[in-house]
C-alpha cells in the first residue's frame, strides 16, 4: 500500500509539473518581467472577430495605455479607465458601468493578456520555437471563465506578445494582433484616474 501511494504521488506531480511548461514559463516570465520593469507601455492591437465557422465578423482597433496595475484603453468613441481598484467602462453614448477588478476576473482583455501574468491563471505548454518566435498554448486553471484556450505567438528577440488566438466556450475566436508596443511611453497619472466631468451630462454611471 506504502507503495502504491508512493507511485500514485508521483504520478500526481508529474501532472502537475506537466501543466507548468517549465520552456513555457521561462519565455512567459520574460515577458512578465519587462511589463513589470516598464514605467509606462503605449500598444496599438488589432482585433478580429470570427464566428465558430470561421467567417471574419469584424475588425477593431483599439489603443491601449498601461502603468503597473492600471489602465486605459479607447476604441473609437468607447473608452475603459481602471485605477487599479475599479474599472469605468463608457459604451460611447449614454452610460458608463463600473465594476471592481475582482469582478472582471472571468473575462480576458487585451490588458490581461498583455499584462504577462500567465502563472496564477493559466496552464501552459510549448508548442514549437525557432530563433524568433514561439508558439505557446494557454488553458484557464479555473474553468468558469468565459474562454477555453489562448494562443500566444511571441517575439523571442523583444520578449514581446506579438499575436493571439482566444477561443470561447462557444467556439468563437477572436485573434489579437500587436500592431506596435511602447515599453518606455511617459504616461501621466490621471490618465487612469476616473474624471466624471469629462463626459456628458445625461451619461448615466451603472455600479
Amino acid at each position: 500500500m506504502r507503495y502504491l501511494l508512493v507511485f500514485t504521488a508521483l504520478l500526481l506531480f508529474s501532472n502537475l509539473n506537466a501543466q507548468k511548461d517549465p520552456q513555457a514559463k521561462a519565455l512567459l516570465d520574460q515577458i512578465g518581467a519587462k511589463v513589470k520593469q516598464a514605467k509606462g507601455i503605449l500598444v496599438s492591437i488589432q482585433l478580429i472577430s470570427k464566428n465558430n465557422k470561421g467567417k471574419a465578423l469584424g475588425t477593431k482597433s483599439i489603443n491601449l495605455k498601461m502603468k503597473g496595475d492600471k489602465y486605459y484603453m479607447q476604441q473609437g468613441t468607447m473608452e475603459i479607465v481602471c485605477d487599479g481598484a475599479n474599472i469605468y467602462n463608457f459604451d460611447g453614448a449614454n452610460s458608463i458601468s463600473k465594476s471592481s477588478v475582482a469582478e472582471s476576473d472571468q473575462t480576458l482583455s487585451p490588458q490581461k493578456l498583455l499584462a504577462g501574468n500567465y502563472d496564477k491563471d493559466f496552464n501552459f505548454k510549448l508548442l514549437s520555437q525557432d530563433a524568433g518566435k514561439a508558439t505557446i498554448e494557454l488553458s484557464p486553471i479555473d474553468k468558469r471563465k468565459n474562454f477555453q484556450k489562448v494562443t500566444l505567438i511571441l517575439d523571442k528577440l523583444k520578449s514581446a506578445l506579438s499575436s493571439a488566438s482566444i477561443l470561447d466556450k462557444s467556439n468563437n475566436i477572436t485573434d489579437v494582433k500587436v500592431v506596435s508596443i511602447n515599453y518606455a511611453a511617459t504616461l501621466e497619472d490621471k490618465l487612469f484616474q476616473f474624471n466624471r466631468a469629462k463626459y456628458p451630462k445625461n451619461v448615466e454611471i451603472f455600479d
